[in-house]
């Protein structure tokens, strides 16, 4: 038997009807939030990620599938959303568009990583962007939006954490502080970190290694660094949140795994394991250094798994078994044939309806309607046909009522 690759997962029935109210909230809060719906290629570029993501990255250093196309480029299947938004948005010349320009995504996203809880190789994002606006209402626009989603589905055990890891300016007078700190010890950090003490020292701050973790502790706090400015966007985030009633968390230890960050980072974060849930912040330098013209940005990412996981946790008794409106019985060829037609009419009119399609004895057409969770059962044989009626059976109560079968009002009226 052939099985699946590791870190790939089949949603199979049973399971597919929680993503599908997922994503279905999702589809309406973007609606009401005036998100436009944007899909980009699933393959990119390598490129698009080395300058996008950032060469110093565990993302683009390590867990990218890259290979070589039969023209000889450098092709990777998308690990993120963002740099690809951003590159349709550059080259489609959605920068002509009103500004902001808001959108939103649903992705399968590939990473070459560690298997873990809420994480495959081969997961699901769902991610909004809104680029052209520089003011701390578009972030307190993005985070609102993560917020407001989390409240449709019932999700109260996370906690929004802020920080901001501050522009150019500021950012390199820290990185500078972060080297002095971590030079002495340096000799003793991973080989990947030791590659990003020149190039992105504030990188060191986001690795796994457990020893490396340890020798971060006490290292100095961007937060500590900001400009005025950036300290300025920074107090009006937390105003606007403030406003909205949107408790947070300052955590300067919020870097994001991701080169393309400036200013605002944030995490909501689950209460029970500490797992990110939704993930994101501002990036003000992605869409030129694509090629575009200088355009601040801001967005977030959410990890389906994860999120699906932390959903399932608050609403332990939710039930999302399909129901089958009305299952229709049948005895003899004429009746079968009648009772196609009448499954075919109902589903015209948005009823959700079945009949048998393995010529099956009437007892067990009724044990697969009870397996398939029809509410109610309508047998149909000759007698049935000459007599125009037939008994519809509530399969929860065994109550059971006449039905004019050739009467499609009184079947719906009946169906409740």
């Amino acid at each position: 038997m052939i099985q699946k690759l590791k870190g790939t997962k089949d949603i199979i029935p049973g399971e597919i009807e929680k993503w599908q109210y997922v994503e279905s909230q999702v589809t309406e809060l973007m609606k009401d939030f005036n998100y436009s719906e944007i899909r980009v290629p699933v393959i990119e570029a390598t490129e698009l990620f080395q300058r996008g993501v950032g060469e110093t990255t565990d993302v683009v250093q390590k867990e990218m599938y890259t290979f070589e196309d039969k023209g000889g480029r450098s092709i990777s299947l998308r690990p993120e959303g963002t740099a690809g938004v951003v590159r349709a948005y550059v080259e489609d010349g959605l920068s002509s568009q009103p500004s902001p320009l808001k959108l939103y995504y649903r992705i399968n996203v590939y990473r070459y990583e560690n298997v873990q809880k809420g994480r495959q190789r081969e997961f699901n994002q769902v991610g909004v962007e809104v680029l052209g606006s520089s003011s701390a209402d578009a972030d307190i626009e993005v985070i609102a939006t993560g917020y407001e989603l989390l409240r449709r589905l019932n999700i109260n055990n996370t906690e929004l954490r802020i920080n901001s890891i501050g522009c150019k300016e500021c950012r390199q007078k820290y990185q500078e502080a972060l080297k002095d700190f971590i030079r002495p010890n340096l000799d003793k950090y991973c080989d990947t970190c030791k590659t990003r003490f020149e190039k992105n020292p504030m990188r060191i701050l986001d690795c796994k290694d457990e020893n490396d973790k340890k020798m971060n502790e006490g290292a100095p706090q961007i937060i500590d660094y900001l400009c005025d400015d950036c300290k300025a966007h920074l107090a009006k985030v937390k105003a606007g949140l403030e406003s909205l009633g949107i408790e947070y968390i300052i955590d300067s230890s919020i870097v994001r795994g991701l080169d393309y960050y400036s200013r605002t980072v944030f995490e909501f974060v689950s209460k029970i394991d500490g797992l990110t849930v939704i993930g994101g912040g501002r990036y003000d330098g992605l869409v030129e250094e694509l090629g575009g013209p200088a355009t601040p940005a801001v967005g977030f990412g959410i990890g389906e798994e994860r999120l699906i996981s932390v959903f399932e946790a608050a609403n332990p008794d939710k039930d999302f078994s399909s129901k089958i409106d009305l299952f229709v019985a049948s005895i003899g060829e004429e009746a079968n044939n009648y009772a196609t037609k009448i499954v075919n009419e109902l589903r015209k009119l948005n009823v959700i309806a079945a009949k048998d399609i393995m010529d099956r004895g009437i007892k067990a057409q009724f044990k697969y309607a009870d397996r398939i969770n029809a509410r109610k059962v309508l047998t149909i044989g000759d007698n049935e046909l000459i007599e125009k009626s037939a008994e519809l059976k509530d399969m929860k109560t065994g109550e059971t009522t006449k039905v004019d079968i050739f009467d499609l009002k009184d079947i719906l009226s009946k169906l409740g």
